[in-house]
């Protein structure tokens, strides 16, 4: 057996600070109640009354876990980043990170989703549970696959599969929609219809992402491609501002933002493939 002699502390902290985070996701959205309301389907309005997911706090506990999920990605982020730049990179770095990985981005969404959806809880008690146990597999097969596939000598400028982190993320921006869609004086019309097809659209969208994870789909590394090495001024105040909109209107752009992250490179992908069937080039590399 070969023993660990030494361990490089500042990445390693990052690591657990995303397990952390994780975990206390997961703690919040366990406080949401489950629904108990009569729904009733034909009327969101309604349902929507009917379903509250916390009759004290409906609201707060599903944005909580929500940005706790995207903490962890920031502390994700940042101790590959570390562990790099100072040269430590291990491993034993390298294994923590995907356990901890797998619990943030695997199990926190998964059981996040489950319950941001009342309605379809209360309707199909079993299905948002086997769609998370879905996504949670296909989140540790998505780490096990990197840990394989990966070597010191990628650019790390693209992902193989959508990123789990990412498809975390895609989940916990509808927690912070939702949010947005509940708080008081909020303009928009509509809001309990909204709120009402959203709750039933997330576990399809789940189910994609699950997919996405596990496929062989191009994804840019949007951190690497965007901060890394020497750009313009027009790039970096192009960046400025749009820190600047992303956190001004927060509850929609960020949704959004991911939604175009997770769909565009399909889009892309699918594109591709038709025009090489339309120019009669066979497709050698495997969707799976």
């Amino acid at each position: 057996m070969k023993r660990i002699r030494t361990v490089a502390v500042f990445p390693t902290m990052f690591t657990l600070g995303n397990l952390i985070c994780g975990f206390f996701a997961i703690v919040v959205a366990s406080r949401i109640a489950a629904p108990t309301g009569t729904p009733v389907p034909s009327a969101p309005t309604i349902a929507i009354n009917k379903l509250a997911l916390d009759p004290s706090d409906p609201t707060h506990n599903i944005m909580l876990s929500g940005w706790l999920i995207f903490l962890a990605m920031i502390f994700d982020a940042l101790d590959g980043h570390v562990a790099r730049l100072a040269r430590i990179t291990s491993d034993f770095g390298a294994q923590l990170d995907s356990l901890c990985d797998l619990v943030t981005f695997g199990v926190a969404p998964a059981f996040l989703m489950v319950k941001m959806c009342p309605e379809f809880t209360y309707l199909h008690r079993e299905a948002p549970w086997i769609i998370a146990a879905v996504f949670t597999a296909c989140a540790a097969i998505r780490l096990a696959r990197f840990n394989v596939e990966t070597d010191a000598e990628d650019d790390h400028l693209t992902f193989t599969g959508l990123p789990t982190p990412a498809a975390a993320g895609s989940i916990a921006s509808f927690a912070i929609l939702i949010y947005t869609l509940r708080r008081e004086g909020n303009p928009l019309p509509h809001l309990s219809e909204i709120e009402w097809y959203l709750g039933l659209f997330l576990p399809a969208f789940t189910l994609a992402l699950s997919l996405l994870m596990v496929s062989r789909i191009p994804y840019p590394h949007v951190v690497n491609q965007l901060l890394s090495g020497q750009r313009s001024l027009g790039h970096v105040v192009a960046l400025l501002f749009s820190v600047v909109v992303i956190i001004a209107i927060q509850g929609y752009s960020v949704p959004i933002i991911c939604a175009i992250f997770v769909l565009g490179p399909p889009i892309r992908y699918a594109w591709q493939r038709w025009r090489k069937v339309q120019a009669g080039q066979q497709e050698s590399e495997p969707l799976f």
